[in-house]
């Protein structure tokens, strides 16, 4: 088995095109306050899709005590390291390679990046279409080498709050329409979900 099995296992395809929308969704429940979503969310949806792996792919085979050092690695496939992404709108803009508030290890985090890993990236657009993309390595590369690190890679602007290392929207929009990478439709649709935040932690409390 490999990763580019989530993408051709026809019974899983459909599973996930049914699925990811709800447990996203519930991901967002979990992560809000006051009407609000958390930056932790995007760390619930990280879990969300390891879970995938694991159920794809079994516990044996999906390493996720992955060092905070390494921090473009957030799991690991048969020992092979990926790297997970989550966005959320129509246009892809905003993927993060690092997060950062120091502008100058954001420079130098810029100045040595090279495409390492795969990178498996869920799209989420609500009431419309949205993907989730395999990008292979290879891929990465041959992007990365064919428009150059400046165009590659985007940086906070000077003055502001830097959150992070960004890949550019153009090298995104090469990636989503390069003809070696895998890719599933979602259509992101909200179903009523009856979710209280407390009542787990309630019944634990409660339990004997």
């Amino acid at each position: 088995m490999k990763i580019t099995d989530l993408f051709t296992d026809d019974k899983l395809v459909v599973r996930i095109q049914e699925r990811l929308p709800s447990l996203f969704y519930l991901a967002e429940q979990e992560s809000s306050r006051a009407g609000k979503i958390g930056m932790e969310v995007g760390s619930v949806r990280e879990r969300i899709i390891i879970a995938l792996l694991i159920y794809k792919f079994g516990k044996d085979n999906v390493k996720t005590d992955i060092p905070i050092t390494q921090s473009e690695i957030d799991v690991k496939v048969f020992d092979e390291p990926i790297s997970i992404k989550t966005i959320t709108g129509t246009n892809l803009s905003g993927v993060k390679l690092v997060w950062t508030v120091d502008s100058e290890q954001a420079l130098r985090f810029s100045q040595s990046y090279f495409p390492n890993f795969d990178i498996l990236m869920v799209q989420v657009n609500w009431g419309n279409l949205g993907w989730f993309y395999l990008f292979p390595k290879h891929v990465q590369v041959e992007i990365f080498n064919r428009i150059g690190r400046e165009a590659y890679i985007k940086l906070p602007k000077v003055g502001t709050n830097p959150r992070g290392v960004e890949i550019s929207a153009q090298s995104l929009h090469y990636l989503a329409n390069h003809p070696d990478i895998f890719k599933i439709p979602i259509i992101w649709l909200r179903k009523k979900i009856d979710y209280n935040p407390y009542e787990r932690w309630v019944e634990l409390w409660q339990k004997d």
